[in-house]
């Protein structure tokens, strides 16, 4: 199945020096991503790329941006965010290390794997902003919409909170 936004490279492409590639989500790639990250609005989806061969694989670093909207997780509102995220990757072949066999150390990186004779720059581009997303958006309305579903803070919630209704049934 071929991915929302398809930016292949062919590996024998990338030389001995390093090699710049600028990716953009056109309106459709961007409409079915919206529908894959459970977006409200994708304005804009661009990253910039610097590709090297290294003895491991291909490392790519650049830039990724992106104009979002998601929905409040209280009230379901858009809540406007601009993703402006650094990346770095290390495009693996399918089956070249096993899942235990990657080493982390203080120049860890994400670890892309793939198969056949070329990388994709616009997969790599939609699992970062997929990881770069605000797991909780929250609009200026979440706190009311949560309130009134009945959601205490937490300072409400703490188990000071619950030794008081212990209090109040010891009274009785």
């Amino acid at each position: 199945m071929t991915p929302e936004f398809h930016r292949p490279v062919r590996i024998d492409q990338i030389g001995e020096g390093e090699m710049r590639q600028h990716i953009s989500a056109d309106t459709d790639e961007r409409r079915r991503l919206m529908g894959r990250f459970n977006l409200l609005e994708l304005d804009s989806l661009e990253a910039d790329y610097s590709l090297r061969r290294d003895a491991a694989g291909i490392v790519a670093t650049g830039r990724l941006t992106a104009q979002v909207a998601q929905p409040c997780v209280a009230s379901g509102e858009p809540v406007p965010e601009s993703v402006d995220e650094a990346f770095t990757l290390r495009f693996l072949p399918e089956g070249s290390v096993e899942g235990s066999d990657v080493e982390l150390d203080d120049d860890a990186m994400d670890t892309m794997f793939y198969t056949g004779a070329s990388i994709d720059l616009g997969e790599a581009a939609a699992e970062t902003l997929a990881l770069a997303l605000d797991p909780y958006p929250r609009s200026p309305h979440a706190e009311e919409a949560l309130r009134a579903a009945g959601v205490l803070k937490e300072e409400e919630a703490g188990p000071m909170s619950a030794l008081g209704g212990l209090k109040d049934l010891l009274k009785k």
